[in-house]
């Protein structure tokens, strides 16, 4: 076979494995040696708090990686290189010492991503060297659906139809790259290094491994094999955050230690046998798609000239939300789980513990944020940013404009979560409160929920002490609400 190029690059970012994996499919096949790097790119890491659960998944999986590119290659002098530094201006300088005349890499969608490969796109050209990228993350991506007006879907359901319609086994086909893989060529000298241990990227070990979380393809393939069993009953599990319904691939899925397409190919499978939870995994696994595709064509969403996110529908930028030091108080308040209300607190203690938080609780603690404190959903945005190890950008963002109403959604600005009827819902029995809030545990369930309903007798036999073991609710629900319809009142009155 005749390949196009002699020596190539593949640059691995948030694909984080050898199977299924398109732009190393590419490479393989149009070159005759193959080098294969990572950059943990100082750019997005100097930021960083110096213990970040993200960063030692990524060093892990980096690990996994490396040891399954020898095996691959058969040969011990083979594997990943990695390397710390400016992602813009090391890959150019790599590809130029390596002598390659490609580099390979998959999509990313990010704003700053987009301009990292821009700018190594221009800084490769000037020596010669293509850059080759491909669509791996999603199923269908940017242009691939468009309404009968060929512009970019805006709303879920019409979008979800679409990627139903158009969806078949050619988009779901694993890529061959065991075919291609004696490509993969052995380092030079100079680059057979170990993957850097945290130390020496400056960072600090996390509780990662306390949580039990597997990083690489091994971890995924591990948590699918659990979850294939449980798929048919993830209609009803998914919504009940102390039972085991979520599949918790999302962080593989955010680092690429597992292929959408697998996932899409066994949901899709299922679906079509009549499989109600499969069907509701599947359109899970959409909406990452359509919010992926909603970041790439309104990018303003996250990518304003002041850095600031702004409102799918820009009338919401025109809400006035609470500000000054009592917003600094509620905030606070909010971040470190004592707003009064366990279901909110209890959630929040689970993303600050394990960098994960349930999906049903995602939505209830946004929607507290929003539309019981009044504050702006940004501020919720960032926190996520910051302490979630799933975090995926685009996700992230579409997943706080719903919630705040402003983004890609029928509903409108009225849906308010109840966070008690929310609890007495999806936590009647109170195991995922007295999990995360243990002093609470003695309350009964009646009370467990809204503990400022509880008895003096009720409290003291649980050793719940208002105000001092546990807060008072931060504000009245239903006072609330009513101040969150006045603040929303604007959004009518730019619309007239």
């Amino acid at each position: 076979m005749n390949k196009h190029y002699p020596v190539g690059l593949m640059w691995f970012r948030r694909d984080l494995r050898v199977q299924d994996n398109a732009a190393l499919y590419q490479a393989l096949k149009s070159c005759e040696r193959v080098h294969c790097v990572f950059v943990f790119d100082r750019a997005i890491l100097d930021p960083l708090a110096r213990a970040d659960r993200r960063v030692e998944f990524i060093r892990e999986s980096l690990v996994a990686l490396d040891d399954t590119i020898r095996q691959c290659a058969g040969d011990p002098q083979s594997g990943l290189i990695v390397r710390h530094a400016m992602a813009e201006e090391d890959i150019p300088r790599l590809a130029h010492e390596l002598g390659v005349q490609a580099v390979f890499a998959n999509h990313d969608y990010d704003p700053l991503a987009v301009m990292r490969d821009a700018q190594v796109r221009g800084a490769l050209a000037n020596l010669g060297i293509s850059l080759h990228t491909r669509k791996d993350h999603v199923i269908f991506e940017r242009d691939e659906l468009l309404t009968q007006m060929g512009k970019p879907y805006a709303v879920f359901t019409p979008y979800k139809n679409a990627w139903l319609k158009k969806v078949d086994p050619f988009y779901l086909k694993p890529y061959p790259v065991a075919s291609y893989q004696a490509a993969l060529a052995p380092r030079p000298t100079v680059y057979r290094k170990p993957v850097p241990t945290l130390a020496e990227l400056g960072f600090e070990a996390t509780n990662l491994s306390g949580l039990k979380v597997i990083a690489g393809a091994q971890g995924a393939a591990h948590l699918l094999a659990d979850f294939l069993p449980r798929m048919d009953a993830y209609e009803l599990a998914r919504n009940f955050p102390a039972i085991k319904g979520p599949s918790y691939l999302s962080v593989h899925l955010r680092f690429g230690t597992v292929s959408i397409r697998a996932l899409a190919a066994h949901a899709h499978a299922h679906a079509l046998t009549g499989s109600a939870g499969a069907a509701v995994w599947l359109s899970e696994l959409i909406w990452r798609d359509f919010y992926a595709q909603i970041l790439a064509n309104f990018p303003h969403v996250a990518d304003a000239p002041d850095g600031k996110s702004r409102s799918f529908k820009p009338e919401y930028d025109a809400i006035k939300w609470v500000h000054g030091k009592a917003a600094d108080t509620l905030f606070k308040a909010w971040c470190e789980g004592r707003t009064g209300y366990p279901l909110v607190d209890a959630a929040m203690a689970q993303i600050n513990q394990t960098g994960y938080m349930h999906n049903r609780l995602r939505m209830v603690v946004a929607s507290f944020l929003c539309k019981d404190l009044g504050l702006d959903w940004r501020l919720g945005e960032r926190y996520f940013a910051e302490h979630l190890i799933d975090f995926d950008l685009a996700a992230n963002n579409g997943g706080w404009q719903w919630a705040s109403s402003s983004g890609c959604d029928a509903q409108p600005y009225f849906r308010i979560f109840n966070p008690v009827s929310q609890s007495l819902k999806f936590d009647a029995e109170g195991r995922f409160i007295r999990r995360y809030l243990p002093q609470l545990a003695g309350l009964p369930n009646a009370a467990l929920h809204q503990p400022w309903t509880a008895s003096p007798m009720e409290l003291l036999a649980a050793d719940v002490r208002l105000g001092d073991n546990y807060p008072h609710p931060v504000v009245d629900h239903a006072v609330a609400r009513e101040a969150t319809l006045a603040r929303y009142a604007v959004v009518k009155k730019e619309r007239t």
